[in-house]
């Protein structure tokens, strides 16, 4: 009778944990496939007015870190080939001593953009905050959003829930760890499946304000 009940335990733990890895993985491969066909190069990229720039880690200094920085110059780069107008840079600043926003615009003054073409949306705490803001605060229909490649299907897909027509121009001027690589990877799968959770069930309201749309 025990070696039965563990038996069954053991064979209904392994449909379980098929169930969770699937689960946890189709979110993931669908926003990939979503994302292929809407991934471009600097030089291939649709001129549109905005493009979004997601926020990431900081120096101690408060500048901009590598990831960052990163996403920035591609923003920058798509700013000079004329394929933006606007720069709508969104990052978390919960703190006064942590300011994404304010390090990103920095680092676009630093490379020639100038101020009025740079936008600062400071409650940009997540992906999901930042697509939701973009269209329910600047107003924005249509942008180019810059990121890493493991970031850019769960940008793409949550600003195209949100009604914003998007296409995307991945960072990669720059070459990061491999180490590092497979573990924003492993970690992404988890916020992906959170996307998906919040889109389809929670659906969050972020923290809001009066609408700035972007002239």
């Amino acid at each position: 009778m025990l070696k039965r009940i563990l038996q069954f335990l053991f064979h209904a733990g392994l449909v379980l944990g098929f169930l969770g890895t699937a689960g946890l993985l189709l979110p993931r491969l669908v926003m990939g496939l979503f994302a292929l066909p809407r991934t471009f190069e600097v030089k291939d990229a649709p001129p549109t007015r905005v493009a979004i720039v997601f926020g990431a880690g900081l120096l101690r200094d408060g500048s901009a870190g590598p990831v960052l920085s990163d996403r920035m110059q591609t923003a920058v780069n798509l700013y000079q080939a004329g394929k933006v107008k606007k720069i709508l840079a969104s990052g978390d600043n919960r703190f006064i001593e942590y300011n994404e926003p304010e390090a990103m615009r920095q680092y676009a003054l630093e490379q020639g953009v100038p101020d009025e073409d740079i936008v600062l949306d400071y409650a940009g705490r997540r992906t999901y905050d930042t697509c939701y803001r973009a269209k329910h605060i600047f107003g924005v229909d249509e942008a180019i959003l810059v990121t890493q490649p493991f970031h850019m299907p769960r940008s793409l897909t949550l600003c195209n829930w949100f009604g914003i027509d998007s296409v995307g121009v991945e960072a990669n001027n720059r070459y990061f760890l491999k180490r590092s690589r497979i573990w924003w990877n492993f970690r992404e799968t988890f916020a992906v499946f959170q996307a998906a959770w919040d889109v389809m069930v929670t659906k969050p309201i972020p923290v809001l304000g009066e609408p700035e749309p972007i002239q």
